[in-house]
């Protein structure tokens, strides 16, 4: 019997599946959404709904001392303070009116190696679009310089592999035919000072 048996071990010891709980609430509340295994997904529902809870009432009286415990309590299971600060200023203060239940659970189909069901856990509010990554990416190539790095190696893969913009293209043919026309001019003079033998 099972009774009064409170968590999932999920094969693994005890620091290690803490371990685990902490990264992923931290990916979680960084992103707003991560794909994982159904058991490990139903485990850290209620570890990110606490800390949320915890982030609630640090920030509901106002008060600053209350505010800096809950901070501290938040900081033992996320050691990452950018995380953190972002729980307290963005997500925290976004469920003030919601009594609970911040957190979503999508089964999203099996994996293909050893045939787990997957589950994707979002924060409601922060809900995954798929279409925004391609519409950041036209943003950024609209905009002029790319931002981010990956961009700008994106787009000199797409330059080495011939996906040049007509821009480009334009200005290299105007460049190559200023090449050739130095070109020509430097042989032109080289002729004129060998003199009349043409030595």
């Amino acid at each position: 019997m099972r009774h009064r048996v409170a968590n999932r071990k999920l094969g693994r010891v005890t620091e290690h599946r803490i371990a685990m709980l902490r990264n992923q609430a931290q990916a979680l509340l960084q992103h707003g959404h991560i794909e994982t295994t159904v058991p490990k997904a139903k485990e850290l529902r209620p570890f990110v709904e606490r800390l949320i809870t915890i982030a609630k009432r640090g920030l509901a009286d106002g008060g600053a001392t209350r505010a800096v415990t809950a901070r501290r309590e938040v900081l033992r299971d996320i050691p990452n303070r950018e995380t953190v600060s972002k729980l307290f200023t963005e997500i925290a203060p976004k469920y003030a009116s919601r009594p609970g239940g911040y957190t979503r659970l999508l089964r999203v189909g099996y994996r293909q190696g050893d045939a787990a069901e997957l589950a994707q856990v979002e924060l409601l509010g922060f809900e995954f679009d798929p279409k925004a990554k391609a519409e950041k990416l036209a943003r950024d190539e609209a905009g002029g310089k790319p931002k981010s790095v990956g961009s700008r190696l994106k787009r000199a893969t797409d330059r080495l592999r011939g996906k040049r913009s007509a821009e480009a293209a334009e200005g290299e043919a105007a460049a190559t035919e200023t090449k050739s026309q130095v070109r020509a001019a430097a042989r032109k003079g080289a002729g004129s000072r060998r003199g009349p033998s043409g030595k």
